[in-house]
């Protein structure tokens, strides 16, 4: 909506700009036909200039981070607060405007339609004559001419009709309807009426001036001028032979022909549309240096890095999401995409998955251009792959949260880890047997002293997104839900409209008497995966270029880093057997897979009995708690 008001204020401007230059440079001069196609042309530019974008990039230096990108933070959602939104005002108003003017549009059609329709035409050569009775002032559309023949004697109607043949020759009514058109999308501007104005008058003075060389009295001619202003009475959508400025015209029938010399005023508007063009229509791009095609940033070992500013292209997006795919078999979904007037971003919800597990997620939707934050990845000691995304609020945290699923399950955790789901304390055993589909999130906190994994089914998580929480009558948020133990839940309470949940713990204020409950359904087993997935080849470290050009900066440098290259290279070639190799055992583990996909499906299906019985068993949990 934005970028609309911004393109049809600089057509705005255009418009006017065209006109204030043939105002003071050329609308005394007697190059009529030229002013003609001037005044057309400024109307086209007007609206074709504005799309016309010219970008220019420039080079800076990478931003420095001292960050440890080792860390893997939790994932920020920005909230965008409640506002008018003034562009949806603007526009309604704007729109209203153009509906208007269209009727009035249509109303003149129609009045001018009455008046043609069911008259005598007289065809002549091109053009078509219709002798009024009315007292309506000569006028012309297209090739039908239009006049009332009793009014006027013979000299009079010889200077009347070799007048409007020049309208129908020239096919001026084109010029008109044009003009109306853009009074119609430009109502607001006070520059195009006057701008319409002076296209009307420039025809007339075209008309007089072929008109006049073919009448030998051309004095004649200005008195049949002077008598028409008596006839008031004009037809709108046509090139009528009245004109309110008769003196006007009378003038410039006299005046002496402009020199041919004066024609370079029509140049001058040319420097005035290079100024445009420099000062809205140059697109600036910044693109920092020094960064590879396929890492961005190393910021520490083992840590890959790729950042997204406000400024990244959507080719910059896919190319991000390729390198990903290829790299990590991950992939890297980029959608809700949306930019402001100055093309930055504003919107954008990042999905990073590998097979059926999503291993994080973010979305930011804002008025304001986005936050710097970049996509992390990282491989522990044990082989598991942590991913997260880091932002610059992050990056003020001493003690930072990983929120990220770990590729690859099936590898040793720490003896020492904590395990927690659903905030209940649990173990190895459990947690394997969770169905990774279940999984909303894994949270791994890690500090000096301990290191704890938390799990939250997408069962439980629900609960915290749709519903108001109450444990022992204090409302609490989605964080203190996710760490609260489950073994200290003595009842849950759901209302009627299922939009509130109470529970009450052990160390909570209310007394429960002991009931007989019956025991909740088992869910069933998920199958277990036990093939190993096949270990990448691993990738020798490129070479970091070094600061500035090849030709400007460090020559010494830029050789040094010319012949690690190449022994980068001759460690890649020798990488090539490996490579053929895992992707074989790839399409090999691809095929061991289609079995457990199978179990997976009839695990699905059994699982939605289970929430049937499960929904049963809560609603005879719901009325013991009643009695």
């Amino acid at each position: 909506m934005e970028t609309l008001f911004i393109y049809i204020a600089k057509s705005s401007g255009l418009i006017g700009m065209f006109y204030i230059a043939y105002y003071f440079l050329l609308r005394k001069e007697t190059f009529f036909t030229a002013n003609r196609w001037f005044l057309l042309a400024g109307l086209f530019t007007s609206v074709i200039l504005p799309w016309i974008v010219f970008t220019t990039i420039v080079w800076v230096e990478p931003a420095p981070t001292n960050f440890d990108w080792s860390k893997i933070p939790m994932r920020t959602v920005q909230e965008e607060s409640f506002e008018i939104n003034w562009y949806l005002v603007l526009a309604a108003a704007y729109i209203i405007g153009i509906v208007l003017f269209l009727v009035q549009f249509a109303l003149d059609f129609y009045n001018l339609n009455s008046v043609l329709k069911g008259k005598t035409i007289h065809q002549q050569a091109d053009h078509k004559f219709i002798d009024l009775k009315e007292n309506i002032a000569p006028f012309s559309y297209f090739n039908t001419i239009v006049y009332n023949s009793s009014l006027y004697n013979e000299s009079e109607m010889e200077s009347i009709l070799e007048h409007e043949k020049v309208h129908s020759e020239q096919y001026h009514t084109i010029d008109v309807l044009i003009t109306r058109f853009f009074c119609i999308l430009f109502w607001f501007n006070p520059f195009i009426w006057l701008y319409k104005k002076a296209i009307l008058q420039n025809l007339e003075f075209i008309a007089d001036s072929e008109a006049a060389k073919n009448i030998s009295d051309k004095k004649a001619y200005q008195l049949t001028l002077l008598k028409i202003t008596t006839h008031e009475n004009c037809v709108v959508l046509t090139n009528h032979f009245y004109q309110s400025l008769i003196k006007k015209r009378i003038v410039m029938l006299n005046k002496n022909q402009s020199k041919k010399w004066n024609s370079w005023k029509y140049l001058l508007v040319l420097p005035a549309l290079v100024a445009f063009v420099f000062l809205f229509q140059m697109e600036v791009i910044a693109k920092e240096k020094n960064v590879s095609p396929k890492t961005e940033q190393s910021a520490s070992d083992g840590v890959d890095v790729y950042k997204i500013t406000k400024n990244t292209t959507e080719a910059e997006l896919k190319e991000k999401a390729e390198i990903l795919s290829e790299k990590y078999d991950i992939k890297t979904t980029f959608s809700k995409v949306k930019r402001n007037s100055s093309n930055e971003l504003i919107g954008l919800k990042i999905k990073l998955q590998k097979g059926k597990e999503i291993a994080t997620e973010m979305e930011v939707n804002s008025s304001e251009p986005i936050k710097d934050f970049s996509i992390a990845i990282s491989k522990n000691d044990n082989g598991t792959t942590n991913i997260g995304i880091v932002t610059e609020k992050n990056k003020m945290n001493n003690k930072l949260v990983e929120e990220s699923k770990n590729i690859i399950s099936n590898t040793p955790i720490d003896a020492d880890a904590q395990i927690y789901i659903d905030g209940a304390k649990s173990d190895k055993a459990k947690m394997d047997e969770l169905d990774p589909n279940e999984i909303a999130t894994v949270n791994v906190i890690k500090n000096d002293e301990k290191k704890e994994i938390r799990i939250i089914t997408k069962k439980f998580a629900k609960i915290g997104s749709e519903n108001d929480i109450y444990i022992n009558d204090k409302k609490v948020d989605q964080n203190e839900l996710d760490q609260l133990d489950q073994d200290k839940i003595v009842t849950m309470d759901v209302n009627k409209d299922g939009k509130t949940i109470r529970i009450v713990t052990k160390n909570g204020t209310y007394n429960i008497q002991d009931k007989n409950l019956p025991a909740p359904p088992t869910p069933p087993s998920p199958p277990v995966l036990k093939m190993k997935t096949p270990t990448h080849p691993p990738l020798p470290k490129a070479p970091k270029a070094p600061k500035g050009d090849p030709i400007n900066g460090d020559k010494k440098a830029w050789k040094e880093f010319e012949k690690k290259m190449e022994e980068f290279d001759k460690q890649m070639k020798k990488l090539e057997p490996q490579m053929e190799a895992f992707d074989n055992q790839m399409a090999e583990f691809d095929k061991q897979m289609e079995p457990f996909n199978k179990e997976m499906e009839a695990f699905d299906e059994k699982m939605k009995v289970y929430d049937k019985q499960m929904e049963e068993y809560i609603s005879k949990i719901e009325k013991e708690n009643k009695k």
